[in-house]
């Protein structure tokens, strides 16, 4: 369980490929050690297992499943991903409640700079955008975000300085993909209504 909160950052230095997927391989100062292998950590927004840790390179497995449902399809040597330790007992929640579970990949529309802000447009298919709510929160590359407008097939969000300076949205461009989790509220409320009819 994670909350979408980024204070780090990792840097891809290597991909293997495997026969159903790959190893990722990445660099970053994040406060972890040997004995954290097997902890769940989220890597934009998926949770991943670390498998190896040596000198700052933590080393993760994806499935192919998870490279056709994440923007991981595209991934890259030098690209930056962000970085969230899990939930523990007692922490503050400053974002929301997020999973770890991509449901699905938007692509930037459209970038636009307000004062000292970014306004980004992502396109998103109707099947997702039915469990938008406006002002609800999301997870967009792993960071909890808040949706301030929604359009016939896109939604907006502003991000501040701040956060941009944190985490990865500041190297996204137009038509990057990146990878959308709904707030699991919105899911379960559109789940139970489904049912009701």
């Amino acid at each position: 369980m994670f909350n979408g909160i980024i204070f780090h950052k990792g840097t891809v230095t290597k991909l293997q490929k495997r026969s159903k997927g790959i190893n990722l391989f990445l660099r970053s100062n994040i406060k972890i050690s040997k004995k954290d292998i097997g902890l769940s950590i989220s890597c934009d927004g998926v949770c991943l297992t670390l498998i190896s840790y040596n000198k700052k390179i933590l080393e993760f497995y994806l499935s192919n499943e998870t490279l056709k449902k994440s923007k991981f399809r595209n991934i890259k040597i030098n690209d930056k991903i962000n970085m969230e330790l899990p939930l523990k007992f007692g922490q503050s929640i400053s974002g929301h409640i997020c999973q770890g579970h991509v449901d699905t990949v938007c692509k930037v529309k459209k970038i636009q700079k307000v004062d000292k802000s970014l306004v980004f447009e992502f396109k998103l298919s109707k099947k997702f955008k039915n469990l938008l709510v406006q002002k609800a929160s999301i997870l967009i590359n792993g960071i909890s975000l808040t949706i301030s407008k929604i359009k016939k097939e896109s939604f907006e969000i502003w991000v501040i300085p701040h956060t941009l300076k944190l985490t990865n949205l500041s190297y996204i461009r137009k038509n990057d993909l990146v990878n959308i989790e709904i707030d699991i509220l919105s899911k379960y409320t559109m789940k139970f209504i489904n049912e009701k009819k």
